[in-house]
């Protein structure tokens, strides 16, 4: 399976509860909370993909390993996206930076 095909790699709800190891009903609750969001198809069918995997058991970590609730879990996911977005407009800055003094 090359990259392209991994990326778009979906499951349904049976097989990301499974692969996740965690209880479907978990999942659709994970959603009515809005912390995970999966694409539904046309007959509003929910599928995971592998990001929304790694979501599924980086919150399991943080409420089973961790002993966080849901809330913390919604606040720490929101925080590891926007320190993502700073390390990319840091890297963006850097680049710019680094091309202005090269000239």
């Amino acid at each position: 399976m090359d990259r392209k095909e991994q990326t778009n790699k979906r499951f349904s709800i049976g097989q990301a509860a499974k692969l996740a190891q965690v209880h479907p009903q978990t999942l659709r609750y994970y959603e009515r909370m809005g912390i995970l969001k999966p694409a539904r198809s046309k007959g509003n069918v929910r599928f995971y993909n592998l990001s929304d995997l790694e979501k599924i058991k980086r919150i399991r970590f943080l409420t089973q390993e961790l002993g966080v609730n849901l809330a913390g879990v919604e606040i720490i996911m929101k925080l590891s996206v926007q320190v993502e977005q700073l390390k990319q407009e840091k890297e963006q800055l850097e680049r710019k930076l680094q091309g202005e003094l090269t000239e």
